[in-house]
């Protein structure tokens, strides 16, 4: 018999609990060792390798990702995070888990030759395909409503174990699925795979902060207050760009053949390693950029040094995302809002707007007032950028300047973000019919019109004898060829109804549905056509029936009168 304690807790409760805690530990293991591997092995040899071979492996490392993306992902993207946050919002099936591997490897790939993107994104990857795998063992023992409690779990532990920063972890999976909203259902199961997973990592890595400040400070200043607010409407501002030029890359990613997008934007790389060397005395265009943090602190550099410093970052991710790389946006979103805090600071101290004994501690302060901002705004996750301040710098007071900076910059993003696939909020019962199979409303029973019928019998049989406004127009064998529209037929001329056929005046410009619609899908279709129906098709274009406007509406009011 179970001890009374273990007697209170619903059954189910305790088995998404315990799956939570195998998750956790799981994907803390997984991510020691891609952390081992890319971080200490790869990345670790090459920035201490020669500047000649700095330049040439982030061309290497693009070449070997694509390898990876295209024979081992099975041609899937580069995409890591926003699988995580595509699969939570897919109420239908599970994470994919054929394209793991590769895309684990293509990160290793990209991230240990240096390529300019962060170690987050893979690792949130590797929790959620780790907890997406322990939810199709275990679904049918846990509550419905906690259908995706495991895959939001995984990826928080994934993050919370590659920053040493639980909580953030836990805020980061519950707030990145919306860009105005938080997920409510996997809090708990996160809180246990996030602390499961941190404890894991730190066991083989230690809990040294992986953002690193040599000076200490106490309290802030109310003049730390007005910087915070202008830091925040500088990241707000800056996020956009940032947003901008990640598509501008991505559309070049998609618009170049491999060959020629890893030859232009590796050389761009390259040369940008060269001009780091020259200028900063060190590759800073590297890797993920935590050596960024120890340089920028130095109350000695040069503003311009530091506004060049920002341009290079950006540049670097840019081109590393455009040349195919795998990575996360977390990181570099960190690493140009400390550089953006930084010169802030900087500049407040130099014009004599803030009269610090300390400069070094000011430094610090506006670095952190940077991360918080600019990555609260880029991914709209102002609560999980805040808690990533406190919990990576191990400095508590950060907390209310940060509150104020991350907050401001939600005001100047507006509606942009680094993750396309987010969705503004959760909807209500409504919204979630949407997502039904577009198969819930199809009708197979249909009136159809051979192409060989005249427009004289199209009119008589299907709009005056059923009144039907359209008819789908089938060949011999059954293959969808148009929609005969009412408007389109009565266009002829009267006389000459008998002789045109309705294969003249069919439409084959008009959507078709497939089995994996959604009935949001078809009713986007369906906006402003003239047709009040979609015809679904197999994948060998074979005929399946209609997708209704009118059949759509029915559903549901049938799910409002038998209560499903």
């Amino acid at each position: 018999m179970a001890p009374p304690v273990f007697r209170l807790v619903d059954h189910r409760r305790q088995v998404l609990l315990m799956a939570a805690g195998v998750v956790g530990v799981t994907t803390g293991l997984a991510v020691t060792a891609f952390d081992v591997v890319t971080a200490r092995l790869a990345l670790g040899h090459l920035l201490r390798a020669p500047l000649w071979l700095q330049t040439i492996l982030p061309a290497v490392g693009l070449v070997v990702a694509f390898l990876c993306l295209r024979f081992l992902a099975h041609g899937a993207d580069a995409t890591t995070s926003d699988a995580y946050i595509t699969s939570f919002h897919d109420n239908r099936r599970p994470l994919d888990q054929r394209p793991v591997i590769g895309r684990i490897l293509a990160s290793i790939a990209t991230l240990g030759s240096g390529g300019a993107m962060g170690f987050e994104g893979p690792a949130i990857y590797i929790g959620a395909a780790i907890g997406s795998f322990a939810q199709t063992r275990v679904g049918r023992h846990i509550r419905a409503e906690d259908a995706k409690a495991l895959l939001v779990a995984g990826a928080a532990g994934g993050l919370a174990a590659i920053f040493k920063a639980p909580a953030t972890g836990v805020l980061y999976a519950l707030e990145v699925p919306y860009s105005d909203d938080i997920a409510r259902h996997g809090i708990v199961a996160s809180l246990v795979a996030a602390a499961a997973s941190y404890l894991t990592f730190v066991l083989f890595m230690g809990t040294r902060p992986i953002i690193h400040l040599t000076t200490a400070g106490t309290s802030f200043a109310g003049i730390d207050l007005v910087g915070a607010v202008v830091v925040g409407v500088s990241a707000g501002i800056g996020a956009r760009l940032f947003v901008r030029s990640l598509n501008w890359a991505k559309r070049m990613s998609h618009m170049l053949s491999p060959a020629a997008r890893i030859a232009v934007f590796g050389a761009g790389s390259a040369a940008l390693v060269i001009t780091s060397e020259h200028l900063f005395g060190t590759s800073l265009s590297l890797g993920p950029g935590y050596q960024v943090f120890q340089w920028i602190v130095d109350p000695r550099r040069a503003l311009w040094l530091i506004a060049v410093l920002l341009v290079v970052r950006l540049a670097a991710f840019t081109f590393t995302v455009a040349g195919g790389g795998a990575g996360g946006k977390f990181i570099p979103l960190v690493v140009e809002g400390a550089i953006l805090g930084r010169l802030i600071g900087g500049m407040m101290i130099a014009s004599g707007l803030h009269s610090s004994s300390e400069p070094a501690t000011t430094m610090s302060l506006f670095t952190v007032l940077g991360v918080a901002a600019f990555l609260g705004a880029g991914y709209r996750t102002p609560l999980a950028g805040v808690m990533f301040v406190a919990e990576s710098t191990g400095r508590a007071v950060f907390v209310v300047p940060g509150l104020v900076a991350a907050a401001i910059s939600q005001l100047f993003v507006a509606d942009r973000s680094v993750s396309p696939v987010q969705l503004s909020r959760r909807g209500g019962y409504l919204e979630s019919r949407f997502e039904l199979p577009v198969s819930s409303a199809l009708m197979t029973d249909v009136l159809t019109v051979p192409s060989d019928a005249t427009v004289a019998e199209f009119i008589a049989h299907h709009v005056v004898q059923n009144r039907q406004r359209a008819a789908t127009v089938l060949g011999t064998d059954g293959t969808y060829l148009g929609l005969c529209i009412l408007r389109d037929a009565v266009a002829v001329p009267r006389d000459a109804w008998n002789d045109r056929l309705v294969a003249e005046v069919m439409r084959i410009d008009l959507p078709t549905a497939r089995f994996d619609w959604t009935l949001r899908d078809a009713l986007a279709a369906l906006d402003g056509l003239e047709a009040d129906r979609l015809a679904l098709l197999d994948d060998h274009d074979v005929f399946i029936g209609e997708i209704r406007r009118e059949e759509i509406i029915k559903l549901g009011e049938l799910l409002d009168d038998t209560g499903s």
